[in-house]
């Protein structure tokens, strides 16, 4: 859908038509079809004229989007926008799936939405596989993997979500995205085994399928995942996540990302955002001096995105800490 110009108000002097098909396009993400605007009264000679003056875009045939009621430059919501406008598009058959369900879920891990393309899948072979802004998949599904998100846009569950995803992605950002799901309670740990099993007749389960025995729900951002990985791939795992440590009072003074018991060495996963902010380095500058005070033994060890881009770097700066140059 290209990013269109908003506008203050739909028209100068809305009908009684257009205000009951403003009202459909409301309860569905900014859009609706051509047949829900002539059932609210709009005539084709009323929607062309919406269509001039800007106030209904057309992102597919039979489709019509009410630019006042949506905002490109708000992710989330314009992609639940660009999602029901492919919905009304496809067909009642067709359901937001991969790549697209993942953000719609709220997991983490995935590369930042372009802002254009969504992932739709309509079951059955003889789909037309091309369409504008639209990557389609045949794969089945079955009725209890689909569920109805804000009671309207059509998307896999969780679970199904996740075994689609994983197949078409890296390991490192599998994980982070199982991690992702974990930690926001969208599947179970227990539940892991009986989902790569189920993708036991697709392509790609063989590679993926030591992948789901490496989730923890623990991790609380995907920097931390990649990290994490890169220590096991390594051979120093880190003994826990999310390790709280005490002051003489019983007080919290930090949770580390990653511990490493041995070597009484914390992990820091410091991503782009909120430990750049002045009044963050402060807090953290002030963590740091308490934990040095009630737990003089400990080090740190902080890695960022860049590092994580570079394993070696991470796994030499763990070997410099275990005394283990060779790893």
């Amino acid at each position: 859908m290209d990013a269109p110009r908003l506008r203050s108000a739909p028209v100068d002097n809305p009908t009684d038509a257009l205000l009951t098909a403003l009202a459909i396009a409301r309860g569905q993400h900014g859009v609706l079809t051509r047949g829900q605007a002539k059932g609210s009264g709009l005539s084709d000679s009323d929607l062309r004229a919406l269509r001039r003056d800007g106030t209904f875009g057309h992102p597919y045939e039979g489709v019509y989007a009410v630019r006042s009621l949506f905002d490109p430059s708000e992710s989330e919501g314009f992609l639940r926008t660009s999602v029901m406008a492919a919905q009304l598009a496809l067909g009642p058959r067709s359901i937001a799936g991969g790549e697209t369900a993942a953000r719609l879920w709220g997991m983490q891990g995935l590369p930042s939405w372009d802002g254009r393309t969504v992932h739709m899948i309509v079951p059955g072979p003889g789909t037309k596989r091309h369409r504008q802004r639209v990557t389609l998949h045949t794969w089945e599904v079955g009725p209890e993997e689909v569920t109805a998100a804000d009671g309207v846009i059509r998307v896999t569950v969780p679970g199904r979500t996740l075994r689609d995803v994983v197949l078409h992605v890296d390991r490192e950002t599998a994980v982070s995205l199982i991690d992702s799901a974990l930690q926001r309670g969208l599947v179970r740990e227990e539940g892991l085994e009986e989902l790569a099993l189920a993708n036991g007749q697709r392509k790609g389960c063989v590679r993926t399928r030591p992948w789901w025995d490496l989730a923890d729900g623990r991790a609380e951002s995907p920097l931390e995942s990649w990290v994490r990985l890169a220590c096991a791939d390594a051979g120093l795992p880190p003994t826990s996540l999310q390790r709280r440590f005490l002051d003489g009072t019983g007080r919290i003074i930090a949770v580390a990302d990653l511990w490493w018991e041995d070597l009484q060495l914390i992990g820091e996963a410091d991503g782009l955002g909120p430990h750049g902010l002045p009044e963050v380095l402060a807090r953290d500058r002030r963590r740091q001096n308490a934990l040095q005070l009630s737990h003089p033994g400990v080090r740190i060890v902080r890695f960022t995105w860049q590092d994580a881009m570079r394993p070696g770097y991470i796994t030499a700066a763990l070997a410099r800490a275990a005394g283990r140059e060779g790893c």
